[in-house]
């Protein structure tokens, strides 16, 4: 018994220091961005974002290394979506004008996680209408799955049969830079200042 205990003891400490490093990383060390790093994610940033291959508006087959060729503001939703993600797209679109502003060039970018329904064209309107430099991306149900993969989002679509079916999803938007893959995550009661706030601080940091 007295071994168990010890074993139990043992684990709960390499448990205790394991959370302690995830709760440090990123705020200090050799993290460039310590300074601007607020959200924490188990495993740290590294373990978020990656390839991808999908199609945007004008059909086209592109990659992360397409799209991501200026620090970028990422969200995953679909245009039928009834009201977060319009509400979300355009507060992200507030941001990247209140960041162009500022001087710094951030490109919010749209991935659908409803490849059913959310055809090139779809996705390329419905961008295009919250802001002019906004890329909009779908693509095959595997492509599709393989990105969310990447961005360990959550998407569930609901009963096919209704035409008009919605789709649970998470609500995350990812602040990717070119350079450095996924640095930071933001939630939805982060407003359009705060968003640009803590992007240009990434930014600076580059």
């Amino acid at each position: 018994m007295t071994r168990l205990y010890a074993i139990l003891a043992a684990l709960v400490i390499a448990l205790g220091l394991g959370a302690i490093y995830v709760m440090t990383l990123g705020r200090g060390g050799d993290d460039q961005f310590a300074q601007c790093r607020e959200g924490q994610v188990a495993g740290g940033p590294g373990s978020i974002g990656g390839p991808f291959e999908l199609v945007n508006a004008q059909g086209e087959t592109v990659t992360d290394k397409d799209v991501i060729t200026k620090p970028s503001l990422i969200y995953f939703g679909y245009t039928f979506c009834p009201d977060v993600c319009p509400l979300d797209t355009a507060r992200n679109a507030e941001a990247v004008d209140m960041l162009e502003e500022s001087g710094h060039m951030v490109t919010p970018v749209f991935i659908s996680i409803d490849p059913d329904r959310d055809t090139p064209e779809a996705v390329g309107d419905f961008a295009a209408n919250l802001h002019e430099r906004m890329i909009g991306l779908t693509g095959s149900p595997e492509q599709v799955n393989e990105a969310s993969r990447a961005y360990k989002t959550y998407y569930k679509a609901q009963d096919k049969s209704d035409d008009y079916y919605l789709v649970d999803h998470s609500t995350f938007t990812y602040l990717v830079l070119p350079e450095h893959g996924f640095v930071e995550f933001f939630k939805r009661d982060d407003s359009a200042a705060e968003i640009a706030e803590r992007t240009a601080c990434f930014i600076d940091a580059m």
